[in-house]
């Protein structure tokens, strides 16, 4: 049996974004050189998946272990990846996807986060400066909830004045709203913090968020952290969902999922089909021709 580790990324217009996913996914390969990684994204970026999967058919892969490079469990780890390989799954039926969890609230990211704050505040600073932890704001309330963690597990046991999470798009708080609640709790300086793995164009609209609400609110000092980039700590987490996946300990957080729990205001998605997420650098029938089936399938594949 030949294996591969295929790590799924969402993609980005942003070069400067494509080029630090490629920097971590060589950090991933030279953490185990024995073992073959590919990367495939669900649009803007080539590779698109389909090719990154045809080429490892070509070259005699029959086992792939995907690794969804997101942080928190949303829309495109639930349903659009599971999608997607259930595509491939058909095309390529003598081909066996392990799914892996995506990289999830971990102690490290907390840690990561910890350390990017307090780069960019002056020591003896901590107790009266704010974070502002920026999420990409999703449509599913379990992810945004995680995000809702990760802050409180950013501010517990720490000397941060106080941590609120936001989000750039999609959800609420906004950035600026974030911000005026940190004014509103005391904190005499802010540190936004985008809660992402690379830059890219909502990243960059965080910043220029803040710093236009930074104009209109000069009695409270604004700086930026950075957002994780491709560091050694993402690196290994990758490995360790891989590694999970591979033991068969892969698990989806299905207590309050939408697909399965009837959330208030989302109590039409429980039992909704999944459908294929539209991809712009693949062949245009495969991202119209949806392929439906039950949430059970992404479940099925741990998230």
């Amino acid at each position: 049996m030949s294996h591969m580790v295929m790590i799924v990324g969402h993609g980005t217009v942003d070069e400067e974004g494509q080029a630090e996913c490629h920097k971590l996914v060589e950090a991933v390969r030279a953490a185990r050189p024995d073992v073959r990684v590919e990367t495939g994204f669900l649009e803007l970026c080539p590779p698109p998946i389909t090719d990154t999967v045809a080429q490892a058919v070509a070259d005699g892969v029959d086992h792939i272990t995907v690794v969804p490079l997101m942080l928190l469990g949303a829309g495109h780890s639930k349903g659009d990846i599971p999608a997607a390989l259930e595509l491939q799954q058909r095309q390529h039926p003598g081909l066996k996807f392990t799914y892996a969890s995506p990289l999830g609230v971990r102690p490290e990211l907390v840690e990561a986060v910890d350390e990017r704050v307090a780069a960019a505040v002056p020591e003896g600073e901590r107790e009266q400066t704010g974070v502002a932890l920026i999420g990409r704001g999703t449509t599913d309330p379990d992810a945004n909830a995680d995000l809702a963690k990760v802050a409180r597990l950013l501010w517990e046991g720490r000397s941060w004045h106080e941590v609120q999470a936001g989000f750039v798009s999609l959800a609420d708080p906004s950035v600026p709203a974030t911000l005026d609640r940190l004014r509103a709790l005391g904190s005499k300086k802010i540190a936004v913090t985008p809660y992402f793995l690379f830059t890219g164009v909502l990243e960059r609209r965080i910043r220029a968020q803040a710093n236009e609400w930074a104009e209109s609110n000069p009695d409270v000092e604004v700086v930026h952290a950075e957002y994780f980039g491709p560091a050694e700590t993402v690196a290994r987490l990758v490995w360790t969902r891989a590694d999970e996946a591979m033991k068969g300990e892969a698990h989806a957080n299905c207590d309050t999922c939408l697909y399965r729990a009837k959330l208030p205001g989302f109590e039409d998605k429980v039992g909704a089909p999944q459908t294929l997420h539209f991809h712009p650098d693949d062949d245009h029938t495969h991202g119209h021709h949806h392929h439906d089936h039950g949430h059970s399938h992404s479940h099925s594949h741990g998230h």
